[in-house]
């Protein structure tokens, strides 16, 4: 289901700036980055013009309004899984919130973008924060876990952080582009490998440092 439209009753500012980022994404998935102008924002949120630069004084202000609320969410996300007695259950649950429960075009808008961080330095810079604090953020994880006992203490911690992060992210490619994405069997394979991989059974190899050039 798409993103639903904002409410249009009074409300403070931290909620008319949400308001504003919800309806920034609708139009960015809708029209893409570029075609996509400030005035359309405001319309979309249901404001001037004028007041929506009170908030947000570019549409880079925007896209960075954007990644500051994701990067929010998935800090309370990796707080529930460093709190979580079973890391491969705690995952689980956040893989069905992520491919399942929320709407495709968050999918959408994760790789529009990734595209764009190929060519524009700001969306570079912000994609390329997500993913360290994200690996971080893993690797702290399955430390811990390590630590507790419940998962294989042989590995090395980032190494399968980089990896779960791939996975997840062929996920978030999948979820936006293939019109049949079967979440729940899909989750449900990634699932297994990272089972297999925290549990001992398989593992990532070891990064090889390159052959000397003669």
């Amino acid at each position: 289901m798409p993103i639903p439209p904002p409410a249009l009753e009074a409300d403070g500012t931290a909620n008319r700036a949400a308001r504003i980022l919800d309806a920034a994404e609708r139009c960015f998935v809708r029209q893409g980055f570029h075609r996509t102008t400030m005035q359309d924002v405001a319309a979309e949120a249901g404001m001037s013009a004028g007041n929506l630069y009170r908030y947000f004084p570019s549409k880079d202000a925007v896209v960075a309004g954007l990644a500051e609320r994701d990067r929010a969410e998935m800090s309370r996300d990796f707080d529930v899984l460093a709190s979580a007695d079973d890391v491969v259950a705690a995952l689980d649950a956040l893989g069905h919130k992520h491919f399942s429960d929320e709407p495709r075009e968050k999918a959408i808008l994760v790789l529009q973008i990734w595209a764009e961080a190929t060519r524009d330095p700001a969306f570079a810079d912000v994609a390329g924060v997500f993913e360290r604090d994200a690996v971080g953020r893993m690797t702290q994880v399955f430390a811990q876990a390590q630590a507790r006992g419940t998962i294989d203490p042989a590995l090395d911690a980032r190494d399968v952080a980089v990896l779960v992060c791939t996975l997840a992210n062929g996920l978030f490619v999948r979820r936006a582009i293939v019109p049949d994405f079967d979440s729940g069997r899909e989750v449900r394979n990634v699932l297994a490998v990272i089972g297999a991989l925290l549990s001992g059974r398989c593992a990532p190899q070891p990064v090889s440092a390159p052959e000397p050039v003669p």
